[in-house]
């Protein structure tokens, strides 16, 4: 462990290279909130928006003699952080990087990517889906003889995100009572708490993963790492189906109780949250340690500090962000309503509608009988006791409808 610690010692000093340590911040309205000194360690404010770019420079500085351009071939599969992180460390120390991406990742994510790593880098778009994109990926490496580049389950990059705790515990000056840290594939918090463990061994700790990708849980619940029968895409910097073999080592020492699951939407409202109340910018994955605060137990009066991990947020994705935290927060629903076709039908529809009840969403759908048709509406309200009194006034007028909000199948394909 003594070795463990001077190695992420010499990783946090050869970062100083890159960028000087992200800021740990004292947030007033959280800690207001929640009644305890809350501190966020802003990874979103890396050169790369994300914590990712600490592992990819470490595994590379042991492979590349900095000044000595064209040494070394990198290869990784990521459709985000990571790949920009290779990117970022491909130019740095002038090597060759072949990144490869699924074809279906956004244009303004392969953009970054290729502006980070610039002439160091080609990308290679191929595979519908990830697993199809790290195959290929890893037959590459094989017959160009190049080193690929995990994203968590590698030692030296376990160690070079392992530099987050010892930048926060320097810049807090004693040992937090709590780290709230996101799990995706898990080397953050593995080289997190490795570090603490020896540096600040009565700091706790509590892992934040999304409800759709809980692979950390499921692994501490069967006693090794177990591949998730399906994954929720949403949080895309999270979402893996099975942990990291190495890093499950490190946290195999943890209980189920101890990882909180943030289930998608409310991730949404969380986001919006920090967007509005704090002017900060958070990625899904960003902000899953500051989702599950409100899950954990006697914060009051202690000192937390919670990562936020990644600031890479498209706000193309914003209104279906807004969306599903309007539908968390029960303040908008879809019907299909069935709606009687004679003269005035709609006008005693409208008239049930509460003072803050708002039409967000109105569409004839199909003549489902002779005398009724179907139709789609959103609504949108200030409160969400408003809808329950706006399906009860629905029921005493014998209209009859279906609430489609939380049908998956329903809602993906009409709404």
């Amino acid at each position: 462990m003594e070795n463990f610690v001077a190695s992420v010692r010499l990783a946090e000093a050869a970062l100083r290279d890159l960028f000087e340590p992200t800021p740990l911040q004292r947030n007033d309205h959280l800690s207001a909130k929640f009644g305890a000194d809350i501190w966020l360690k802003r990874e979103d404010l890396t050169p790369v928006r994300s914590y990712k770019l600490r592992g990819a420079f470490n595994a590379m500085r042991k492979l590349v003699t900095p000044g000595q351009g064209g040494q070394g071939h990198f290869v990784c599969a990521s459709a985000g952080n990571h790949a920009q992180g290779v990117a970022y460390a491909c130019r740095h120390f002038g090597a060759r990087g072949t990144i490869f991406m699924p074809v279906t990742t956004p244009k303004q994510k392969i953009d970054k990517t290729r502006v980070f790593g610039g002439d160091a880098i080609e990308i290679v778009l191929t595979g519908d889906y990830f697993d199809q994109t790290l195959a290929a990926a890893q037959e590459f490496c094989v017959k160009q003889g190049a080193q690929f580049l995990s994203p968590f389950d590698a030692p030296d990059v376990i160690e070079g995100q392992a530099t987050v705790g010892l930048e926060m515990l320097a810049q807090l000056g004693r040992a937090p009572d709590l780290v709230v840290l996101p799990v995706g594939g898990g080397g953050l918090s593995a080289g997190v708490t490795r570090y603490l463990q020896t540096e600040a061994p009565d700091t706790r700790f509590a892992f934040a993963e999304p409800l759709g990708g809980a692979s950390l849980k499921a692994a501490l619940e069967a006693g090794a790492p177990v591949a998730l029968p399906a994954v929720d895409s949403f949080v895309d910097g999270a979402a893996v189906a099975r942990i990291g073999a190495l890093p499950f080592e490190a946290l195999s020492r943890f209980l189920p109780a101890d990882v909180h699951l943030a289930p998608e939407d409310r991730i949404c409202r969380t986001m919006l949250e920090m967007l509005n109340a704090e002017g900060v910018v958070l990625e899904p994955a960003g902000a899953l340690a500051l989702d599950v605060l409100g899950d954990l137990d006697d914060l009051a009066g202690k000192t937390v500090v919670a990562v936020c991990s990644g600031g890479n947020f498209d706000f193309e994705r914003l209104p279906e962000v807004k969306e599903r935290a309007q539908r968390f927060q029960g303040l908008k629903k879809y019907f299909v309503l069935r709606m009687p076709q004679r003269p005035g039908a709609l006008r005693d529809f409208l008239d049930l509608l509460g003072p803050q009840d708002d039409i967000a969403r109105f569409e004839y759908l199909k003549k489902s009988a002779r005398n009724f048709g179907s139709v789609l509406i959103g609504i949108e309200t200030s409160a969400p006791a408003n809808l329950t009194a706006l399906m009860a006034r629905l029921d005493q007028s014998g209209f009859a409808y279906r609430d489609i909000t939380n049908d998956g199948i329903l809602s993906e394909l009409l709404v």
